[in-house]
C-alpha cells in the first residue's frame, strides 16, 4: 500500500497544486513526502489524496490539499524561523510546516483533537513540533515573537493577540469573513511596531475560529 499512497500522493502534487500555481520548491517537496493519509481518520483515509477537505471529528476538517500548500507558500517559512499555528486539528498542516522552519507551537481547543495531532505527530517523526490545547486566538505568548503565524479556522477578523506576537517583518496568513460564507484570505507583514501591511487574497470556506478573540462558541 505504500507504493500507491507515494503515487497517490505524487498525483496530488502534479494535479491538484502545481497544476493551480504553487511553484515554491520546498512547499512542493514537503507536500510530496508527508504522508496525509496517516494524519486522517481511519474510515477517510482512502480519501486522504482527493481534492477536498475531510472529515476529522468534533465538527473540524483537514483542508483540501491545495488549500495547506497555498497557505504555507503565502507564509514562507524558511529554516531558523518559529512559527505559529493557530488550529491544530489532526495535525498535518504542522506536519508541512515543520518540513519547512526551525520549530512550529501549535494550539488547539479540542482536547481530543489536540491529543491526537501531537500523537499523530509524534508516531510519524515529526519532532520539531510543539502542541497544546488553548484558546489560539490568543496565540501563545510564552515562545513568541513568530516569524510566521498560521490559522487554520476563519475569524471576524485577524485576532488583536496573534498581531501582536508577530516579529517585525513576519508573516501572518488566516481566511477571515463571515461565519458561514464570504470569506477571504489575507496575508499580514508586519511592517514595523505599529504598522501592518494586509492584502486579500482568495476566496475560501473554512471552519470558524472559535475563541476570545475569534467566534462565540
Amino acid at each position: 500500500m505504500h507504493d500507491s499512497y507515494d503515487r497517490l500522493r505524487d498525483r496530488m502534487v502534479v494535479e491538484q497544486i502545481e497544476a493551480r500555481g504553487v511553484r515554491d520548491p520546498r512547499v512542493l517537496e514537503a507536500m510530496r513526502t508527508v504522508p496525509r493519509h496517516a494524519f486522517v481518520p481511519g474510515p477517510e483515509r482512502i480519501f486522504a489524496y482527493a481534492d477536498q477537505p475531510l472529515p476529522i471529528g468534533h465538527g473540524q476538517t483537514i483542508s483540501q490539499p491545495y488549500i495547506v500548500a497555498y497557505m504555507t507558500e503565502l507564509l514562507s517559512p524558511k529554516p531558523g524561523e518559529i512559527v505559529l499555528e493557530v488550529g491544530s486539528g489532526c495535525g498535518y498542516q504542522a506536519a508541512i510546516l515543520s518540513r519547512l522552519a526551525k520549530w512550529v507551537y501549535t494550539v488547539e481547543r479540542v482536547s481530543e483533537l489536540a491529543k491526537q495531532a501531537e500523537a499523530n505527530l509524534r508516531d510519524n517523526g515529526f519532532y520539531n513540533v510543539t502542541c497544546r490545547e488553548g484558546d489560539g486566538t490568543m496565540g501563545w505568548e510564552e515562545f513568541g515573537p513568530y516569524d510566521g503565524i498560521i490559522a487554520t479556522a476563519s475569524g471576524p477578523e485577524v485576532p488583536q493577540p496573534l498581531m501582536g506576537q508577530l516579529a517585525l517583518g513576519g508573516c501572518l496568513v488566516m481566511p477571515v469573513g463571515r461565519l458561514y460564507g464570504g470569506q477571504v484570505m489575507v496575508r499580514v507583514i508586519r511592517a514595523d511596531a505599529d504598522r501592518f501591511e494586509t492584502e486579500e487574497l482568495l476566496d475560501v470556506a473554512f471552519v470558524p475560529l472559535i475563541g476570545a478573540y475569534g467566534w462565540r462558541e
